[in-house]
């Protein structure tokens, strides 16, 4: 049987495939800069073995947020190997990799990411061949849900919102602007915190400042990322994680208006990576 892993910077999707069987497990994400390898084993233990039961696992496929280096990657399977010591095949690769793959198979295209983070790259339909930097929440991450939520938090924090809006987020998260300063730099995981205001934007559609907030984030994305590849005007643009699916209908009306030819708009790799691990 086969293990295969999508983690993010909130959580991890373990997916047991075999056969006619399948078994879905989540737990904590998983990255090489947060974890040691110790960590890593021990999260591993506590919360996944004893969830796949006497599952003959043959490999392990780890797809991660972080493990775009070998350093890292070194990191993480270590970790992994350290609970899984009869596994013979491990695997360990980026985040980047497992949307291409999901998204592209063995076709040439470019696959993006927008969920808590956001990363694109031009895949070639065996290996990614170019890639834009991507420096995290604090420089970068457009379009991705930290950097959605970090506007709607500078809406609240600087009143821009009207008084409907600023009625609607407080009755909605509680919070003030000490508490929110608490939490982006005092406390940890503040992109996890960030991009939990996002959902704010997909329940309050159709106001026009909602709207200003969605059409510049996924533009930000645009401009700063996909119109550095040559690809973008001849490839399928393709997309992954929760803020791409749930803001779909706002991406495809861009791509409309910037004539991009835009591809697969998915929520999880998952389904993909287990099309292409079979």
């Amino acid at each position: 049987m086969k293990l295969i892993a999508d983690s993010g910077a909130t959580k991890t999707t373990w997916t047991l495939v075999g056969g006619a069987r399948q078994k879905t497990i989540t737990t904590a994400g998983i990255s090489p800069y947060f974890f040691t390898p110790d960590q890593i084993a021990e999260l591993l233990q506590g919360k996944l073995l004893p969830k796949l039961g006497n599952a003959s696992i043959d490999a392990i496929h780890f797809y991660g947020t972080g493990c775009a280096t070998p350093e890292n990657q070194q990191l993480v399977k270590k970790g992994i190997r350290a609970a899984f010591k009869g596994v013979k095949t491990i695997t360990v690769e980026s985040d980047l990799t497992a949307a291409a793959r999901s998204l592209c198979g063995h076709s040439k295209g470019i696959a993006c990411i927008l969920g808590t983070g956001s990363n694109s790259c031009v895949y070639n339909g065996k290996r990614i061949v170019r890639n834009n930097p991507a420096p995290g929440f604090i420089l970068g991450d457009e379009g991705s849900g930290a950097y959605l939520g970090k506007k709607t938090v500078q809406y609240f924090i600087y009143q821009t919102f009207d008084e409907d809006l600023m009625h609607k987020f407080q009755l909605r998260f509680g919070t003030s602007y000490r508490e929110i300063l608490q939490h982006v730099y005092k406390e940890p995981w503040p992109n996890r915190y960030l991009a939990g205001f996002a959902p704010f934007l997909s329940e309050n559609r159709g106001h026009f400042m909602i709207e200003n907030i969605i059409e510049d984030g996924l533009s930000d994305f645009i401009h700063t990322h996909l119109y550095k590849y040559p690809e973008t005007w001849t490839y399928p643009i393709h997309f992954v994680g929760s803020i791409a699916w749930h803001f779909r209908a706002a991406l495809k009306e861009l791509f409309r208006g910037y004539e991009l030819q835009l591809g697969q708009i998915k929520q999880s790799p998952m389904p993909g990576l287990i099309a292409y691990h079979a």
